[in-house]
């Protein structure tokens, strides 16, 4: 069971302090969505709101084409799972999760029923006996998604649900939540911080900032054309680059873009009529820098520090004009510290951030 949540010039005010401004989102039944964006920025407020935990000051919220803000939690049909699991200690996992159905007079058999085939969904079957204290931090979580699960809601709420979980857990969890999706085939909205979480998991992305939507779309396009210069500094790891521009010049499809580090780069890019390099930027990301073959000449860049990763490596140096860059290169790289590489830049893969912040793209782009 799965059904569209539409969301229609939500705001959200605490007195004289907006926390959200005139939010519209459509969501697809079935689809998994993740609400992207740093502390403050609104995503676990947004999500509240579906579930009926707080308010709505101005607008609507529909699911399944049913308008449910004005409804109590327990009669929107959907079903949240917390950043702490919330388990009741004194019972078993089969009580935890049967727990909520027996309070609304479901029938003994049906509980059985949803219980036993959550379970065997989360592959926690043989742990219903148990009681939490005896569970493992991913095994909790487990329990948490399937209390979620038998309440067959129209759709799952999922707040930070990793956060607790530590580094090689939390890898796994996301994985068994991809498969999750795929089994179910559920809405699902997904609210963190975490942007390889968002990465992995999404068929499209919410990226918010600032009380409203910066941007939405599937992990690839939100990485490759960001529309503004803060998701392509929040979204990529290293962030994108951004160096400072001094001027453009136009000729036909031929965009020259003039920087003190890295001189003069040509793209083949439009821009609009309005547009101003003052306060501009260049920004391209860690593996659009090539480092050059040794004998090769191209723009200077000072090494300051190499990270090894094992399948990559990353220079984080600067340019002759002071301005720090990160290039990503073979892993089995030798540069070392204080080395001054030659590099060159993938021109297809340029984008240019006006004053505003907003993204213009290269054509190849």
């Amino acid at each position: 069971m799965s059904a569209s949540i539409e969301i229609t010039k939500v705001t959200k005010r605490y007195g004289a302090l907006t926390v959200l401004d005139d939010i519209s989102l459509s969501i697809k039944a079935g689809e998994f969505i993740v609400f992207l964006g740093p502390s403050g920025c609104g995503k676990s407020t947004l999500l509240r709101m579906i579930a009926g935990l707080d308010d709505v000051t101005d607008g609507t919220i529909a699911v399944g084409g049913e308008r449910i803000d004005t409804l109590p939690p327990g009669q929107r049909g959907v079903a949240m799972v917390f950043q702490s699991y919330a388990l009741y200690p004194h019972m078993t996992v089969a009580q935890n999760m049967s727990f909520g159905l027996e309070n609304i007079g479901v029938a003994k058999a049906e509980i059985e029923r949803r219980v036993q085939q959550a379970a065997a969904t989360l592959e926690i079957a043989h742990l219903l006996d148990r009681k939490p204290a005896k569970l493992s931090g991913g095994q909790r979580q487990r329990v948490a998604i399937g209390r979620a699960i038998v309440k067959e809601p129209k759709a799952f709420l999922f707040d930070e649900p990793l956060s607790n979980l530590d580094a090689a857990l939390r890898g796994r969890t996301r994985l068994e939540l991809a498969q999750l999706h795929g089994r179910l085939g559920s809405t699902m909205i997904f609210v963190t911080h975490d942007q390889v979480e968002a990465m992995t998991l999404a068929d499209r992305i919410v990226v918010m900032h600032n009380r409203k939507i910066e941007q939405i779309g599937t992990p690839m396009e939100i990485y490759q054309r960001p529309a503004s210069r803060f998701v392509a500094g929040f979204v990529g790891s290293p962030a994108m680059n951004f160096v400072p521009v001094n001027g453009t010049v136009e000729n036909g499809h031929t965009l020259t873009i003039g920087t003190s580090g890295l001189g003069d780069i040509a793209a083949a890019m439009r821009l609009p009529a309005r547009f101003s390099p003052d306060g501009a930027s260049l920004g391209i990301r860690a593996e659009d820098v090539v480092v050059l073959p040794a004998g090769q000449a191209g723009i200077p860049l000072t090494a300051e520090v190499v990270e090894r990763l094992g399948d990559r490596t990353l220079i984080y140096g600067h340019l002759s004009d002071g301005t720090k860059l990160v290039a990503e290169t073979d892993g089995r790289s030798e540069a070392r510290m204080g080395d001054t590489l030659q590099i060159a830049l993938d021109t297809s893969a340029l984008h240019l951030f006006d004053a505003d912040g907003i993204a213009h793209h290269a054509e190849g782009n």
